[in-house]
C-alpha cells in the first residue's frame, strides 16, 4: 500500500506544480469539517440527510448549545451567573443523557461537571 500512497502524493505534487489546484471554490480558507463523532455511526448518514435539507439532530443541537453555554460560564463574572450556567449545564448533559438510545452516561456527566467546578474555583483563586 505504501507504493500507492507514494505515486499518489507524487501526482499530487505534479498537479500542484501544474496549478490545477489553484482557484477552486474555497480556496485560501479553512475547512469547515464537520464533527459528527459524538452521533452513533448508525445514524451519521441519515442525521447528514437530515442537515442537508436544514434539520438538526437535536443531539448535536444539545450539543452546540453546551458549547455556547460553557462559553459563557468562562466569561461568567459573578458566582450568581455560574451557578446559574452551571445549572443550565447539568439540565442539558440529563436532557441529552435521557434522548440517548445506549444507556445512562450520568456518571460521565457528573465527572464532567465537577471538572468543570473546579476549574472555576481554580481561576477564582488566580
Amino acid at each position: 500500500m505504501m507504493a500507492l500512497d507514494a505515486l499518489a502524493e507524487e501526482r499530487i505534487r505534479e498537479a500542484q506544480a501544474r496549478g490545477e489546484f489553484d482557484g477552486l471554490p474555497g480556496s485560501g480558507r479553512p475547512l469547515e469539517l464537520d464533527d459528527d463523532s459524538m452521533v452513533p455511526e448508525e445514524l451519521r448518514a441519515a442525521y447528514r440527510v437530515l442537515k442537508n435539507a436544514g434539520f438538526v439532530p437535536p443531539e448535536i443541537e444539545s450539543h452546540r448549545e453546551l458549547r455556547d453555554v460553557e462559553s459563557l460560564l468562562r466569561a461568567a463574572a459573578t458566582e450568581v451567573e455560574r451557578a446559574g450556567l452551571l445549572a443550565r449545564i447539568d439540565f442539558l448533559l440529563t436532557r441529552t443523557s435521557a434522548g440517548r438510545r445506549h444507556g445512562s452516561l450520568r456518571v460521565q456527566e457528573e465527572a464532567y461537571l465537577e471538572r468543570v467546578a473546579e476549574r472555576l474555583e481554580a481561576r477564582r483563586k488566580l
